[in-house]
């Protein structure tokens, strides 16, 4: 579908660009104006627009008007020349739309308008104007914009030029006569990729038919110029790498008597920056080249060039990608949680049989692979559906913003200890008889609905054993919000689908499988023990956010070291449940396993006594969240840490002293003369875990946050209610309006209406006249310690200038 939003979507980005509050200005189309010569007074003007990936620009004819707007130009009348015929246009898309019920043609990446004009001037004139278009893409359309063009034409060759012998027109078209300043090559700039901290700057040359332009590899004792290009020392930025060019051609110059690589028609040069400041607006310089054809060149000219920047932060920029990475990990987390479903003892033993099932009813091998491949896509249609309900259910913004509710994450850690206690053999989660005898008699009936309902009814069958699986997945998908339950539903049914698939096709696989028996339950177990150690996480979630410290860092930690250490008594057949078959010996497998998971527990055993666990750094508690922030048995000493300078400073992660409140941190760094960093973070915020442990654990890192800034930490998700004064109601990005009851409502409104931002771990270095001292940093582009150490010594080393 080429619009999915039709008239609603106009009007909302009509609405949307008239708000003061707009978190970004897109500029998706650049247009460049050419003149191409055709005869003496002939001329055509080209008009060319590149367009970026997922937008569209209208063609010059609609079928309605009732729609978006065509492409259209205006040209001011003029003596000295005058239009043949219409614009013409280049080769466009066509594809229906049902919101709007017309067929739209469009251009995407490159459009190419033409007009041709008689010239009726001698002297060199302008060709005036305007023109009008519309950009949409999958998600808005942007208002019309009326774009204004002043475009230099030469003036037409007189009666005495064209009676000149063809010697001295050869000799003007290359550039060996006075007939004319030839211009062969044309130049475009632009900025693509831009982020938060990085950006690729463009520079593209349309060269004339004819004409070359020399690779920035050409060895200049040829004789031949290569093109170069220089940058001004600009604030704010610094060059990455060196600039790199699209793929040249290479042949004999016969000017200059060597293998030469050069560019014809086009070429491209890039170059990437890397933001090093807020202030950095733009990045300067010229580009020297020489063009030439066969039988000379023209002088070397100089290109002045400016790239425009965006300084700061974009809304949302760190957003999506976060978002995008944590899918992929939902996916083959589900994929192989898919893996361990099969190994249960509701699975594994419908294979043998639903695989034999389809070979002896299928007339044919080919037939039998492919009603096996029917089955197993309708066990990814189910699935997925379910996924897909979730989502649609609660929405997918309501789902994200549910993972830090603490009601959402007890409900959550209730339910997987339900799911855990059946894993362990204490009851079976089953659903209603008559779900499984009515899907049953549907499968009778052959065919592909047949196929859909002897899927549906391994669903229902197997339940029992895969319900908790799904339910843990779906649980932890809807925490991360997005369409995370349908990328696991995916992934989980893939991993299910795939077995029954591949042994129809292979029979003789058959034979290789394991004989079903007690080891099918020591899988269901051990699953059991997992989810149960899981669902604390939960737990911990809703007690940071409510700050009931009752599931502190080193009760979490025993905990696990508990069910860890069952779980590996377990393996080694030292504990025995009820639904347990005797065990005379334990395989290599099960011995493995263990001594997986009894390493596991030995390397907790410190975070009793402070360690920081950075392989399981996202589950606990911080440290600072802890019975003991220093350590248990810390009595002070060498490495002490000294005692709070102000009433309002915190232990924070690392055990650094942060303020919560911005207004007395500001306060504070004023008193002090140091720079102020506010980390807009959150309770349940994994990735600030992440950045705390693996980042601000580096000693300089660390020495830098506790020494040389004042640290302000926001909570986004503090759930302590605000004065009843200060519970009003304010106005967000894009005209949102929302009410301020908690504190940690008041941080969020504060990081989005300052900085149009939302996502968190979220980074800014102030001055103390609240101004940014180098660009924001964030967890997927600054999740480094060398990143975020050069991060921090740039923004001190401004400050202290």
């Amino acid at each position: 579908m080429l619009r999915i939003t039709g008239y609603f979507s106009i009007l909302l980005t009509l609405l949307l660009s008239a708000s003061p509050f707009k978190a970004q200005v897109y500029e998706p189309v650049s247009w460049k104006y050419d003149v191409k010569y055709t005869g003496d007074t002939d001329a055509e003007l080209i008009f060319t627009a590149t367009i970026e990936a997922g937008w569209h620009v209208y063609a010059l004819t609609l079928q309605s008007d009732e729609g978006p707007i065509p492409t259209s130009f205006r040209f001011n009348k003029s003596a000295q020349y005058g239009c043949t015929g219409e614009v013409k246009q280049g080769k466009f898309k066509t594809e229906y739309d049902p919101n709007f019920a017309m067929n739209l043609n469009y251009f995407d990446k490159k459009a190419v308008f033409t007009q041709a004009i008689k010239r009726k001037a001698n002297a060199d004139f302008k060709v005036e104007g305007e023109l009008t278009f519309m950009v949409c893409n999958d998600m808005m359309c942007l208002p019309p914009e009326d774009l204004p063009f002043a475009i230099n034409v030469k003036g037409a060759v007189g009666a005495a030029q064209v009676a000149e012998t063809p010697l001295i027109e050869a000799l003007v078209d290359m550039g060996m006569s006075g007939g004319g300043v030839l211009t062969p090559v044309s130049w475009q700039f632009s900025v693509l990729d831009e982020t938060d901290s990085t950006a690729v700057l463009v520079a593209e040359a349309a060269i004339d038919s004819g004409w070359y332009v020399y690779s920035l590899t050409v060895d200049p004792e040829t004789g031949a110029m290569p093109i170069s290009f220089t940058f001004e020392a600009g604030i704010g930025y610094a060059l990455n790498g060196s600039v790199e060019e699209s793929k040249p051609k290479v042949k004999f110059d016969q000017v200059f008597g060597a293998e030469l690589a050069y560019f014809e028609g086009n070429a491209i040069f890039m170059q990437k920056v890397r933001k090093t400041s807020t202030t950095a607006t733009s990045v300067k310089g010229f580009l020297t080249f020489t063009s030439c054809n066969n039988f000379t060149c023209l002088a070397p000219e100089d290109i002045d060039f400016e790239f425009p920047l965006k300084p700061g932060a974009e809304t949302g920029a760190s957003a999506a990608p976060v978002k995008a990475r944590s899918n992929w990990i939902i996916f083959i987390i589900s994929f192989l949680s898919g893996f361990a479903a099969l190994l249960t003892p509701c699975v594994f033993p419908m294979i043998p049989l639903t695989v034999s099932f389809f070979t002896k009813q299928s007339k044919t091998k080919a037939a039998g692979v492919r009603n096996a491949a029917l089955y197993g896509l309708s066990i990814i249609g189910i699935y997925v559906a379910l996924g897909v309900g979730v989502t649609a259910a609660f929405g997918a913004s309501v789902l994200s913003e549910m993972s830090t509710d603490p009601w959402f994450n007890l409900f959550f850690f209730a339910l997987l200890v339900v799911f855990a206690i059946s894993f362990l053999g204490a009851f079976e989660i089953t659903l209603p008889s008559s779900w499984i005898n009515k899907a049953d008699a549907k499968a009778d009936k052959g065919g592909l609905i047949g196929i859909f309902f002897m899927a549906l009814v391994l669903a229902l069958v197997s339940f029992s054993c895969t319900g908790p699986i799904v339910g843990t997945l779906i649980v932890e998908a809807a925490s991360k919000g997005g369409w995370a339950p349908a990328v696991g539903m995916l992934g989980f049914s893939l991993a299910i689908a795939l077995p029954f698939t591949l042994f129809a096709a292979f029979p003789g696989w058959l034979n290789s499988l394991p004989q079903s028996g007690g080891w099918l339950i020591s899988v269901k177990v051990t699953l059991g023990f997992l989810e149960l150690a899981l669902a604390f996480k939960f737990l911990s979630n809703a007690d940071l956010v409510l700050q009931l410290h009752f599931l502190e860092r080193e009760v979490f930690i025993a905990i696990w070291i508990v069910v860890f250490t069952m779980l590996t008594f377990y393996l080694l057949g030292k504990l025995k449940l009820s639904q347990d078959s005797d065990l005379p010996y334990i395989s290599v497998t099960r011995l493995m396993l263990a001594l997986l998971t009894g390493t596991f527990v030995v390397y907790m055993l410190p975070g009793m006594w402070g360690a920081p666990l950075k392989l399981i750094s996202a589950f606990p508690p911080p440290m600072h969240y802890s019975e003991s922030p220093f350590g248990v048995g810390f009595v002070g000493g060498a490495g002490e840490v000294a005692a709070p300078s102000s009433d309002g400073q915190h232990i924070g992660p690392q055990n650094i002293y942060a303020f919560h409140d911005y207004d007395k941190g500001m306060a504070y760094a004023k008193s002090v003369g140091k720079p102020v960093m506010i980390d807009f973070t959150g309770h349940a915020c994994v990735n600030c875990r992440k950045m705390e442990q693996h980042v601000w654990s580096d000693p300089e890192i660390k020495r830098k946050l506790s020494d040389d800034v004042v640290l302000i930490s926001l909570y986004v998700d503090e759930k302590v209610p605000l004065p009843e004064a200060e519970q009003i109601e304010v106005e967000l990005t894009g005209g949102r309006k929302k009410k301020l009851r908690n504190v940690g409502h008041k941080w969020a409104a504060f990081q989005e209406q300052r900085y149009g931002v939302n996502a968190q771990p979220y980074y800014v270095l102030l001055d103390h006249n609240e101004n940014m001292l180098n660009e924001p940093a964030n967890y997927q582009d600054y999740g480094d310690v060398e990143l975020f150490n050069d991060w921090l010594r740039r923004g001190l080393e401004k400050f202290g200038k």
